[in-house]
């Protein structure tokens, strides 16, 4: 694809862009730009008030621009009259610095100056539900271990294979769907790309997945722990390192421990180091904590971790090796915003590398049954104002993330634990009343 947008829609019937950012809460923000105005808006973007979403500016700052990026343009395959383009945003000629695709593409700058290429894949989990979101979507959904259930799947046929030919059609590598460990639970595999490519297709997915369930009816929520008593959302993110040209895989070492490189052993040093803290922005809502800090679900397991463990191919651990050359962080859930995952997952890791950290321990324990005999490893935040305290303590990986991005985020997130701590709920009114 060429860098010419208004050529694009000429060549692809496209009569409206939207061109789009994600502002610091994951929330997708976009304007609506007929094809005829898109050359401007290629040129000096399209306007925002940056107040009016979640980035820490005020009403008195000027306009926030939002600048597309043609390379990321993807034509809705259900709405072929719309593209939609992610954007980068700028103020007064200058980057935002805390805008979260800045960030990653900072990161992704800084990874390639040591010679770095950084590829991911993520496993995006998601509900059907109604669409009052009370809730699962498929009365006849109730098998108390419904992972992979083949009638199940096929009951929301429909939905799944319509947005799997969506990805296929788009050239995503879309390779497998299932019905996932929760009643009314799917995921839907795609191909591994860079770390960018991969962030652009999540926000992307994210949004095709939610526009397709309502389009049947229905409603799609990526929310870590939407029910009680079932398995949560993760987004599971798979990690591996190339070279500068982007051909050899340098985690890939067939005489090392479990086929992973010394590099790559470094770089999930930098993960399990910074673990906690991270936490702040791969678990980044309340809910998000009631997922990893789970009881047992009605399936058996939970599959999600609550200490910093790594191990063999072994999913009961944060980390899991399953094959030479990759890892997989199983920390991350489905409130993580797709840019800032990525742009975490490499700040630590360039970490990791530079001060060659050791992953310390690898565990082969089932840590469901056995985590108790475990001395030693870090326990996982208990909820999302301990994980910012950790990400407040840590400098190094603030100081990667950019200073400006670590302040506004600490700021906005600790008024949304704030705002929380304040709601008063049933549950004290149930536990308190006759005190």
């Amino acid at each position: 694809m060429g860098n010419d947008l208004a050529a694009f829609a000429k060549e692809n019937g496209v009569k409206y862009f939207m061109i789009s950012y994600t502002d610091l809460f994951g929330g997708q923000r976009a304007k609506l730009v007929p094809a005829q105005a898109i050359a401007d808006m290629q040129k000096d973007g399209a306007g925002f008030a940056g107040f009016a979403t979640w980035l820490d500016l005020t009403p008195a700052h000027p306009d926030m621009l939002a600048v597309p990026d043609p390379a990321s343009v993807i034509q809705l395959p259900w709405k072929p009259d719309v593209a939609w383009v992610a954007a980068n945003c700028i103020m007064d000629d200058k980057e935002v610095d805390q805008a979260p695709r800045n960030t990653l593409k900072r990161l992704v700058a800084e990874a390639a100056s040591d010679g770095m290429h950084v590829k991911t894949g993520v496993e995006a989990e998601f509900f059907l539900i109604s669409p009052d979101g009370k809730t699962i979507s498929d009365e006849y959904d109730t098998a108390s271990k419904p992972c992979y259930d083949q009638q199940a799947v096929m009951r929301r046929y429909d939905v799944i294979a319509e947005i799997c030919d969506h990805m296929l059609a788009l050239g995503w590598g879309a390779y497998q769907n299932d019905h996932e460990d929760a009643n009314g639970q799917f995921e839907m595999n795609w191909a591994f790309d860079d770390a960018l490519a991969t962030a652009d297709k999540h926000s992307f997915f994210k949004f095709m997945v939610k526009s397709i369930a309502e389009k049947h009816g229905l409603r799609a929520t990526f929310m870590p722990k939407p029910f009680q008593g079932l398995t949560g959302n993760g987004c599971h993110a798979h990690i591996s390192v190339w070279d500068k040209a982007g051909k050899t895989n340098v985690f890939a070492d067939n005489s090392m421990e479990l086929g992973l490189s010394a590099k790559g052993k470094n770089f999930l040093g930098g993960i399990m180091k910074h673990a906690s803290a991270l936490a702040a922005i791969t678990n980044p809502t309340v809910n998000s904590y009631k997922r990893i800090n789970a009881p047992r679900t009605i399936s058996g397991a939970t599959w999600a971790p609550n200490t910093v463990t790594w191990t063999g191919n072994n999913r009961t651990h944060m980390v899991r090796v399953p094959g030479p050359g990759r890892f997989e962080l199983r920390l991350p859930d489905g409130a993580a915003n797709p840019y800032l995952l990525q742009a975490v997952i490499i700040a630590a890791g360039l970490d990791g590398i530079r001060s060659k950290a050791d992953p310390g321990k690898r565990y082969d324990i089932d840590m469901y049954q056995h985590g108790h005999t475990v001395k030693g490893a870090p326990k996982l935040p208990l909820n999302l104002l301990d994980a910012l305290r950790e990400f407040d303590k840590d400098k190094s990986l603030k100081a990667a993330l950019g200073e400006e991005f670590s302040s506004a985020y600490l700021k906005l997130k600790h008024q949304e634990w704030n705002s929380y701590a304040s709601h008063f709920t049933q549950w004290e009114r149930d536990h308190t009343l006759d005190i």
